[in-house]
């Protein structure tokens, strides 16, 4: 039978599979394993509670915590009866909440703890709040679930719903102004699945690890294509515990965002750094001999055995690092470094880069596991049934089943977007790169994020950024310029777990941070870092002037977005006065 609705995935392992392991989350410090059956009962008794509330069909509710079981019980027992949940980071502002409360009517809300609890309990629009866990004066959500199931009532509100219907509104973060709701219908998602699905290796009762918010489009895609293929979801305890649970739990696969990696990636680099003698040699031997990986080359024998040497010395330790059985690793929301890309592969350790958007799905594009299908520093080939063009001026236009149905009332906007015929205007900015007889899709900037010099040359901030990151004393960086600068300049955060050890190594005295960066010798180690990956970059496109910041960017402080872009504007308002001075 051909699957059109996302909650009708799991009704056909409750069919076929009712017993089988499904989803794990560590409840009481210890893991709860919930069966397929096990979730179908608790979403039905969830129904009967919106039902009981006299929630009807295209009514919102809110979804806002952090990964677990309940988040997805609630989400299938929304859909199931043609509620419509609108799921949210855990960890955005005040403001955006009451925006997103108010835009979509939201008059019940779901919560993971007393802190969300706490920041959405005085929203005009809201008649009660659930929380997961129970508060001082509130119940639990498990410990108030209706005796009673009427299924028979179930069943009727589940075939009133069909698969143009909306599914779920996600609202974008987005890097400026308001968030917008994102209308994705059962057809959307599911036609998004079934190209996944032909393009991934999932297999059947395989157990995967999952950490990226299921409030965001990628992964609450990704967790129905595990339904679809019965895979066992296990969920992180927290994000400090992920490298603990990848030990415990050995994943099969799993997703990720770059900079999750790139965290990976800064340790291994800082332990090696503090290594000494012979062991030191070893290391950057073989990170040396991984750098000159490429995936379809290097089949020399004289490679082939220092690679094998390589990974039998220093990375069969990433793979354990991992879990052990990682079979690959799922990466999107941000450019990857085609760099670490190569280490990683040259460590056995399949990364496949793909892209998308929330209007979209949301993938567009992958990179395959097959090598010859692969195209590091592209985000792949086209999904199967979706099609890619690209514009006069090089903006992706993406088409297909998974489009959006709109922005929800926006319809302005969404006209804005959405062409007559169907194309949507991502924003992105990219070129096709052809490689074994395939076309492969290169991101090259964000649209609106290309700005001139005052010489009329066009910079593509993102190119030289994720150039830059290649240096292992860079944590993060934004180019700044515009029309009446006659350069480019960029803020920099170092990384500054590498930085301590070069301090301790050249005997650099400092009682701070600032003081660090301060440093006459720090100050000439950067220059020198950027003066170096400069050379890849035309005369017109390389950085001639620098900021060190000593306050590494993120989500709570506001100058990323949940999904780690960076949030030009806010960060550009807030150093304002060191941007500025480099101008002066």
């Amino acid at each position: 039978m051909e699957v059109k609705r996302l909650f009708d995935l799991l009704s056909t392992h409750v069919a076929n599979n009712p017993d089988k392991p499904f989803i794990s989350a560590i409840e009481e410090k210890k893991w709860k394993h919930y069966s397929y059956f096990d979730i179908q009962v608790l979403s039905n008794k969830v129904s009967q509670l919106l039902i009981n509330k006299g929630i009807t069909k295209n009514d919102k509710i809110a979804i806002i915590a952090n990964n677990r079981a309940e988040w997805n019980i609630v989400d299938i027992a929304a859909m199931q009866i043609g509620v419509i949940p609108v799921p949210m980071y855990p960890n955005i502002s005040a403001n955006d909440y009451s925006y997103i409360f108010n835009d979509a009517e939201i008059k019940y809300a779901f919560v993971g703890d007393e802190l969300i609890y706490n920041k959405i309990k005085g929203l005009a629009s809201l008649k009660e709040i659930f929380p997961f866990d129970a508060l001082e004066d509130i119940p639990a959500l498990f410990t108030i679930l209706p005796s009673e199931v009427y299924l028979a009532e179930i069943e009727k509100r589940k075939n009133e719903v069909s698969d143009q219907d909306i599914a779920t509104i996600i609202y974008t973060s987005g890097t400026t102004g308001n968030p917008k709701g994102v209308m994705l219908s059962h057809e959307n998602i599911i036609s998004n699945i079934n190209g996944v699905k032909q393009v991934t290796p999932l297999e059947p009762y395989k157990k995967t690890f999952s950490f990226l918010p299921l409030c965001h489009s990628f992964e609450h895609m990704v967790f129905y294509a595990y339904v679809s293929y019965g895979m066992h979801i296990y969920y992180a305890e927290s994000l400090d515990t992920i490298g603990e649970n990848l030990k415990e739990i050995k994943p099969f696969c799993f997703t990720t965002v770059p900079r999750l990696l790139e965290k990976v990636y800064e340790k291994i680099m800082a332990k090696g750094m503090a290594l000494s003698g012979l062991k030191k040699r070893i290391f950057y031997w073989a990170i040396e001999v991984g750098l000159q990986y490429h995936i379809e080359k290097n089949n020399k024998i004289r490679y082939h055995i220092k690679l094998c040497l390589a990974r039998l010395l220093v990375f069969n330790k990433w793979h354990e690092a991992l879990g052990g059985e990682v079979k690959f690793i799922v990466t999107g929301a941000a450019a990857m470094q085609p760099r670490l890309i190569t280490l990683f592969s040259a460590a056995g350790i399949n990364i496949i880069e793909g892209y998308g958007l929330t209007e979209t799905s949301p993938v567009l594009c992958v990179n395959r596991i097959d090598k010859k299908m692969r195209c590091l520093g592209t985000v792949g080939m086209p999904l199967p049934g979706v099609t890619i063009n690209l514009a006069d001026d090089g903006e992706i236009l993406a088409k297909g089943k998974n489009i959006m149905k709109g922005y929800y009332n926006q319809p302005d906007l969404t006209a804005e977007v959405i062409s007559k015929d169907g194309w949507f205007h991502t924003g992105d900015i990219g070129k096709w790169i052809e490689k074994n007889g395939y076309l492969f899709l290169k991101i090259t900037d964000r649209k609106k994020e290309l700005f001139k010099t005052a010489g009329g040359k066009y910079i593509a901030p993102q190119a030289i950024e994720n150039k830059m990151k290649e240096s292992d004393f860079i944590e993060q960086i934004m180019v700044v310029g515009g029309d009446d600068k006659k350069y480019i300049a960029a803020l920099i955060v170092p990384s500054f777990e590498q930085l301590f050890i070069w301090a301790k190594k050249e005997k650099v005295s400092y009682h701070n941070r600032l003081d660090l960066l301060l440093h006459p010798k720090t100050i000439d180690l950067f220059d020198n870092e950027v003066a170096l990956l400069n050379s890849n970059f035309g005369h017109w496109e390389q950085i001639k002037k620098i900021q060190l910041i000593a306050d590494e960017w993120s989500v709570a402080t506001g100058e990323l977005t949940p999904t780690m872009k960076l949030k030009r504007k806010g960060i550009a308002e807030k150093y304002q006065t060191q941007i500025k001075s480099i101008f002066k």
